[in-house]
């Protein structure tokens, strides 16, 4: 900050300005030179030492015009002037006329003149017997100078870091306060203060009258800790002598801030010990809570040593031996920052589709735990960090859970592999790459929601200003499908948190291990499935939003059950039946390799798969060829062997499903080209299928097999219309792709194939800032892309008249 210490003023237009100036950095530059080229004089300079034998960018200017420069570290201490500095003062002429009583006076009357008397630390104790607002108002109104204060346990204790709570008040121990409605409670977010109206405040900071501050979480532990022993070469650090360079002495009861240290200080200090010390990180708050040289010390020594570390989560976990590694695979839910066991003690197995063994169990939860799950996740909203938590901060914290997966990615891709059946190579790019893209994705929003500003109709003779926000909507559910667990848990989940939601999610009952992983805190709770789970999220009154992917039959009863319990916001991305028409004046080439994998990718187990290939009469015959061909030298096997092209099926029952599919489509005529059955061998794997002749009217045109199985239909020469037609013949709407060398005619197909999603000359091609959902019964909502946000975030329009 700038500030004219003096000025003398006879006549503006006369004579100019003289005037002495306190300030630092390129903006005090800039205000110098503008004030000289307004032909003001500029009679001396005060500002900060050199630094690293470099002047400030407002003493270099200075000192090139030969105006006096002053560079003081500081210019108090404990509150009183330093004598060189008020020499150097007189010295200015500027300054002298206000001394000598030379300069202009403007007199002020006294009355309305109250800040001194705001400023007064008498002045600006809590009165407790009023609303909470009024309570919260006082409290941020004063912080941080001279700071709200109130009296506890016979000590004035100033209350820092004020924030209304919504209706959910955690747990915690009651503490009795001077003056107050009703006893506080110190719970393991602060302090909760009531009001006269029941209502209730959170105070995050607390300090004595000797300056120490600690956190009100821990006002009942906070002198239980032992004194640490320093060793002799612990006692030889000086980690506040070259910034206190004015204090003769530092003792055990140096203050730090008393002492004359600023904001800029602890900065300093920080990035000190970060250098000197290997690295060891200390927060800006860790020393506004020490300010004594004995208190720091011993908070320094403690993270040195690495002793005062938040207590360690307690995992079991199952570990398993493969792929040349050892992983480790939470099996409990996850609650309010906890992994515990089901409410009603199930468990069931989870199974390795490539052999059918038991890979370990897995928690059975029950309604019960998905209502604490939802109470942790809605005190974790309304009343801890992360509803309040600045956006940039949010976005700091998802980055690094991009980093982690991206540091464990061979473990998850691992699990993702034993726990689905996914090839280990597309896991590794795929199932855990992309989870990992999204959710930095995601992070980069976190600071970018914003809402606008709008015109409406002014109220003459007044006008108006009206402008909307965007809010998060609070406590979501999430539930997600068996065929991506650890992908389509990102793709809903990065969006809600970016937002500044808390969820409650519930993997598909068969595939748990890799979302588990994904959790922290409260912010996210993780619900292994159980008999009423999913029905419970939907029933349940505190969750304001649900989102869902699996079949589009649930996703009805979803929706049903959402609109009877509390109207909740509802997304869903259901069933498909995609089509892929390929023109005769393709891509061949292309045509073959992009057609098998919009069938085969995942082993068909992909929400996006070409349903139904609609391929020109012309070239039917070929394509047909060509693709057996390649068929038969897809590698079917172990899903970690890094050569395999095609993995087991997601489960048994899955597995028995297509097997009736293929048979279905058989005895309704359709021309069996390859495969139809069950590979023989352990594990739940299907041939790679492939069915010709297929006719509209039939099962397998109509419904989506999710399997590796491709349909193929043929159309006649030049009937563009009609195969549109025949494709845009269901109650799906997922997506759908086109194959043709002709733009203008790619153009027109693009345009009135009805789905989400087109394709053109390519397939499967998604990306984490591409919307993503579908049409029709496919379901309605968006992952992914800026659009993903709005799903998980509600407008308020705000209107003020002025």
């Amino acid at each position: 900050m700038l500030l004219l210490l003096s000025c003398f003023l006879q006549n503006y237009y006369q004579n100019k300005l003289r005037l002495a100036l306190i300030g630092q950095s390129l903006f005090g530059q800039e205000v110098y030179t503008n004030l000289r080229k307004q032909g003001h004089k500029v009679v001396g300079v005060f500002t900060v030492p050199d630094r690293d034998g470099k002047a400030d960018p407002l003493a270099v200017v200075a000192e090139k015009d030969g105006t006096p420069v002053f560079k003081f570290p500081r210019w108090r201490v404990k509150g009183k002037p330093i004598p060189e500095v008020v020499e150097a003062y007189k010295a200015v002429e500027s300054v002298q006329l206000i001394a000598d009583g030379k300069a202009t006076r403007v007199p002020q009357t006294e009355e309305g003149a109250s800040y001194e008397g705001i400023q007064k630390k008498s002045n600006s104790k809590v009165n407790l017997a009023q609303p909470a607002e009024a309570i919260h108002n006082w409290i941020r109104g004063h912080d941080k100078v001279p700071g709200a204060w109130t009296v506890i346990d016979g000590q004035t204790v100033t209350l820092y870091g004020s924030s209304m709570l919504g209706e959910s008040v955690p747990a915690g121990q009651p503490l009795e306060i001077e003056g107050a409605s009703q006893a506080g409670v110190v719970t393991k977010n602060g302090l909760v203060l009531y009001g006269s109206d029941s209502k209730a405040l959170m105070v995050k900071n607390l300090q004595y009258e000797d300056g120490k501050m600690i956190s009100a979480a821990k006002y009942f532990s906070s002198g239980d800790t032992a004194r640490v022993e320093l060793t002799d070469d612990e006692k030889k650090i000086d980690i506040w002598k070259g910034i206190l360079s004015n204090v003769a002495a530092i003792e055990e009861t140096t203050d730090f801030f008393k002492s004359g240290a600023a904001s800029m200080d602890v900065v300093r200090l920080v990035e000190e010990i970060k250098q000197k010390c290997a690295g060891l990180q200390l927060q800006n708050e860790d020393v506004y809570m020490a300010t004594t040289f004995q208190d720091f010390i011993q908070m320094f020594v403690r993270r040195l040593r690495g002793e005062d570390q938040e207590e360690e989560m307690v995992i079991d976990y199952a570990t398993k031996d493969v792929n040349n590694m050892t992983v480790k695979m939470p099996w409990q839910c996850f609650i309010n920052g906890k992994f515990e066991d089901a409410e009603n003690g199930k468990t069931a197995d989870t199974i390795n589709p490539a052999d059918g063994s038991v890979i370990c169990k897995v928690a059975y939860a029950s309604v019960g735990d998905v209502d604490q799950a939802v109470a942790a996740a809605k005190e974790a909203f309304e009343v801890g960090p992360w509803g309040r938590m600045d956006p940039r901060d949010r976005g700091t914290l998802l980055y690094k859970l991009a980093d982690l997966m991206e540091e464990h990615q061979e473990e998850l891709a691992t699990i993702e592999s034993i726990d689905s059946g996914a090839v280990y190579t597309l896991a590794l790019k795929t199932h855990v790459g992309m989870s990992i893209q999204t959710f930095r994705y995601f992070a980069g929003w976190c600071d970018k929601i914003q809402g606008k500003t709008i015109p409406i109709n002014q109220a003459r003779p007044n006008r108006n200003l009206t402008f909307t926000k965007k809010e998060p909507l609070g406590v979501c559910a999430i539930v997600i499908p068996w065929n991506y667990p650890l992908m389509m848990l990102a793709w809903k989940s990065a969006a809600c948190l970016a937002a500044g939601n808390t969820l409650v999610l519930k993997p598909a009952q068969v595939r748990t291990h890799t979302p588990a992983h994904v959790t922290t805190d409260s912010v996210i709770d993780f619900i292994p499935a159980g008999g009423m789970v999913g029905q419970r999220m939907s029933d349940h009154p505190d969750i304001r939003k649900l989102g869902f992917t699996g079949s589009t039959p649930i996703g009805k009863q979803i929706m049903k059950s959402c609109a009877l319990s509390n109207l909740k916001k509802v997304s869903l991305e259901l069933g498909g039946k995609s089509p892929l028409i390929i023109f005769s004046d393709c891509d061949m080439d292309k045509a073959v390799r992009m057609g098998m994998s919009a069938v085969f990718f995942n082993k068909g187990e992909n929400c996006i798969a070409a349903g139904r290939l609609f391929v020109e009469e012309s070239i039917h015959d070929e394509y047909i060829r060509r693709v057996v061909e390649e068929i038969k030298k897809m590698k079917v096997g172990d899903p970690l062997h890094r050569s395999t092209d095609h993995g087991p099926q997601n489960h048994k029952a899955h597995m028995d499903k297509l097997v009736e599919y293929c048979e279905v489509g058989v005895k309704e005529g359709a021309t069996l080209v390859y495969g139809g059955k069950q590979v023989d061998r352990p594990g739940f794997f299907m041939e790679p299928t492939l069915f010709t002749d297929v006719e509209d009217h039939m099962f397998i045109a109509k419904e989506e097999s999710f399997g590796p199985i491709m349909v193929v239909s043929k159309f006649k020469d030049g009937d563009i219309d009609g195969v549109l037609s025949r494709a845009n013949d269901t109650e799906f709407g997922l997506a759908s792709g086109v194959f043709t060398r002709d733009i203008n005619k790619a153009m027109y197909v693009s345009e009135r194939l009805d789905a989400g999603t087109v394709f053109v000359n390519t397939y499967n091609k998604t990306d984490v800032a591409s919307p993503f959902g579908g049409f029709k019964q496919s379901g309605f909502g968006k992952d992914l892309g800026e659009d993903a946000l709005n799903e998980y975030l509600r407008t308020k329009a705000v209107t003020v008249e002025y």
